[in-house]
């Protein structure tokens, strides 16, 4: 019988000024793991999944940069980040536009 695998969630902060690489913000498996994901729904962090990022990470120790090792997979979880606020920006100047 295979059971349904818990949920694994974290969450990274990147501050410019202070850090010279993200930093683990936050992780958890289950229901840690939906109140991460709830959180970052309700402030609106976009959100990406990667089962494999996340399994990375999730053995790291809370507020760490996060290792250089892990740059090309976290550079692509950034990408897609960016493209996603880039869109939601052309989305609310149109409608800004649209409103006129």
């Amino acid at each position: 019988m295979n059971l349904p695998k818990r949920p694994e969630a974290v969450a990274m902060r990147y501050d410019r000024e202070h850090d010279s690489a993200p930093r683990l913000l936050a992780k958890g498996k289950g229901s840690v793991a939906e109140r991460i994901l709830d959180l970052a729904r309700s402030h609106g962090i976009p959100l990406h999944r990667d089962d494999d990022l996340v399994s990375l990470l999730g053995v790291l120790d809370l507020d760490v940069e996060i290792p250089p090792r892990l740059y090309q997979a976290l550079a692509e979880v950034l990408a897609h980040v960016y493209r996603l606020n880039s869109a939601a920006a052309k989305n609310s100047s149109g409608l800004h536009q649209h409103r006129r």
